[in-house]
């Protein structure tokens, strides 16, 4: 993990504000999901990229009744 230099306090709420130049590097926009996980000690934040809930593609994707859903796993699901 490199090291930015930036420190950030955490406001009454449990947020933090993320410095436009890591916005800018990682392009990370107002509106954009961002995943949550803690390895060991650390917590990760990690723009979302939607996958197929079944497969977990990233080709092809549409929305079939909420969920995302490749177009293979579409055709799949249409044969059953």
């Amino acid at each position: 993990m490199k090291a930015t230099g930036i420190i950030r306090k955490i406001d009454d709420l449990g947020r933090i504000v993320l410095p436009i130049e890591l916005r800018r590097t990682l392009d990370v926009s107002t509106q954009d999901e961002l995943e949550i996980y803690v390895v060991d000690d650390q917590i990760i934040l990690q723009k979302h990229e939607p996958t197929c809930v079944f497969c977990n593609s990233r080709r092809g994707l549409v929305s079939y009744h909420g969920k995302t859903v490749c177009q293979e796993c579409l055709a799949a699901l249409r044969e059953i």
